[in-house]
């Protein structure tokens, strides 16, 4: 199903040490409306989507793994050189005693991940229509994000993030508006 390609699908560039950066950046790495919830609700989803548009879901949920590896390259970055006293100083002193500065799925405020963020009603417009909200609100996240931060390097990574949360949105638009016209059509016999 995946070919993968040894390197991220946008580089990933950061100028300086950012511990409380990484820690906001935990929301798209362990949140709710995050990369891995993305991807899984997707590629679990296609299951009970018509054929019409299941390679959209297909085709997102993966591209919202490489999205989490980018933000999981962003947080390496942000806390590779801190000291104990600056995970603490960011908020990170838990996280930090529990993993040092390896990555561990969860939110900002230090909730892990949990499966049920994973959305899947069965009905192909309404999963739709929930995806649509979930690229919605991390674009939104992302523009936060980059708020927060005045690392140029680290913003143009994140603005490209947040342009996909735009594309995506859109397509699943798209497919919205493919399966209302199917469902539409007067049947004939």
């Amino acid at each position: 199903m995946w070919v993968y390609e040894k390197k991220l699908q946008y580089p990933v560039r950061v100028s300086k040490c950012d511990p409380m950066m990484a820690k906001f950046l935990l929301e798209q790495y362990g949140g709710a409306d995050g990369e891995l919830a993305a991807a899984l609700r997707y590629l679990n989803q296609r299951y009970s989507i018509p054929d019409k548009v299941v390679g959209l879901l297909t085709d997102i949920g993966t591209e919202e793994f490489a999205h989490l590896e980018m933000i999981a390259t962003m947080v390496y970055k942000l806390t590779k050189d801190a000291t104990p006293d600056q995970m603490r100083a960011a908020g990170l002193g838990d996280h930090y005693a529990a993993h040092d500065n390896a990555l561990f799925y969860q939110n900002a405020s230090g909730v892990p991940w949990t499966a049920a963020y994973i959305q899947a009603k069965g009905d192909p417009i309404a999963d739709l229509y929930e995806d649509i909200a979930a690229e919605e609100k991390a674009r939104a996240t992302y523009q936060w994000l980059i708020d927060l931060t005045d690392d140029v390097d680290l913003q143009d990574g994140l603005k490209y993030l947040r342009e996909r949360e735009v594309v995506h949105s859109l397509r699943f638009r798209e497919a919205v508006e493919i399966l209302k016209e199917k469902r539409d059509e007067k049947i004939y016999y």
